[in-house]
């Protein structure tokens, strides 16, 4: 599916390019295109409904920012937030990580089906498991690693060598397990293979392309940007990778993800409410609707989400050509999405 990508993609930016037509996604100062009459398209009486809702709920929310049809039709911060202030992702960095996977598999530096060990041989212990031999990158992306506990890194200097010398008690690739450190791996994978930390890897790769700055992101201790989480970034620049994935990867009219890669990432490849799932694993739970490439489908047929830790969600929404950007601080996270199903996608008419 992924082969010859890095060729499509180049082909599609160079048709786009040339033909000129397609809309742009920004303003010369590198702003989303705020809509002439948001009201036209959405309830304006929305993210206030949502707002009240969340305060009677004791839901901490920090921002929201609602696009349709491709442009921003509703923006709010309160507390924490700020417009120009960039906001800790927690869990949210997980599908940027993923991002610069499908770059790499694009551009023939790395393939799905790798191993882990092959990336760092000289971390591999002794007496490793046969099923640590296995592990490739689609398990890493997958959380079926076969790790029935996440590998801890805390107090540890080389958290790669953490990660390998955990115990691999189950075959990889047939129960999804959350484990950060799986998306941690990923990162040193393509740092490894591309010598770069993958906030420099994605920099002209895909922040410069959508005008994202002023973000960072922590690191190991040894220098790893952490994949899984860690990523700081505006509430505008998640709602621009949203709608990048809504518009199957093209910006301003020019390819940026590789051709095929939001549709991979972001269909159910293995089923998530086994076990590893810390929330309610009842059939309509948000976390119980099946994990691609380090995104979460949702209940609402078609839609899916990158989410963190503390309620910081990206709603991606094909059927109604939308995208819906949160930050919070709160425990509640079931209860903070139910609200957004509640009050935000009903205003979009």
């Amino acid at each position: 599916m992924m082969k010859n990508l890095l060729c499509l993609s180049l082909a599609s930016a160079l048709i786009a390019v040339s033909c000129g037509t397609a809309p742009r996604n920004t303003t010369p100062d590198g702003l989303l295109v705020r809509a002439e009459d948001p009201a036209a398209t959405f309830d304006p009486s929305a993210v206030a409904a949502f707002k009240a809702a969340a305060d009677a709920d004791s839901i901490e929310v920090h921002s929201v920012m609602v696009m349709h049809h491709g442009q921003v039709v509703a923006e709010q911060w309160w507390g924490e937030g700020a417009p120009e202030t960039p906001h800790i992702m927690n869990s949210v960095s997980k599908s940027f990580t993923a991002t610069a996977v499908g770059f790499a598999i694009a551009e023939g530096l790395i393939s799905l089906d790798d191993k882990v060990v092959s990336f760092f041989p000289e971390k591999v212990p002794a007496e490793a498991s046969p099923n640590l031999g296995v592990m490739t990158i689609r398990n890493l992306l997958t959380m079926s690693t076969g790790q029935v506990g996440e590998p801890q890194r805390r107090g540890q200097q080389d958290w790669i060598a953490a990660f390998m010398n955990a115990p691999v008690d189950d075959a990889p690739g047939a129960t999804f397990r959350y484990n950060s450190m799986a998306t941690f791996m990923l990162s040193a994978i393509v740092q490894k293979v591309s010598g770069q930390k993958i906030t420099e890897y994605l920099r002209s790769r895909l922040f410069e392309p959508l005008a994202i700055d002023g973000y960072r992101w922590d690191e190991s201790p040894d220098g790893i940007n952490a994949g899984g989480w860690g990523l700081y970034i505006k509430t505008e620049d998640m709602a621009k990778f949203g709608q990048l994935f809504l518009q199957d990867g093209v910006w301003n009219g020019v390819r940026v993800l590789p051709e095929g890669w939001v549709a991979e990432a972001s269909k159910s490849w293995i089923e998530s409410g086994p076990a590893g799932n810390e929330h309610n694993r009842a059939p309509d739970n948000e976390w119980s609707q099946g994990y691609g490439y380090q995104m979460w489908r949702c209940t609402p047929a078609g839609v899916y989400r990158a989410d963190g830790a503390r309620g910081q969600f990206i709603f991606i929404i094909p059927d109604r050509d939308a995208v819906i950007a949160v930050t919070s601080n709160t425990n509640n996270m079931p209860g903070e999405i139910a609200l957004v199903w509640k009050h935000l996608l009903p205003g979009l008419k």
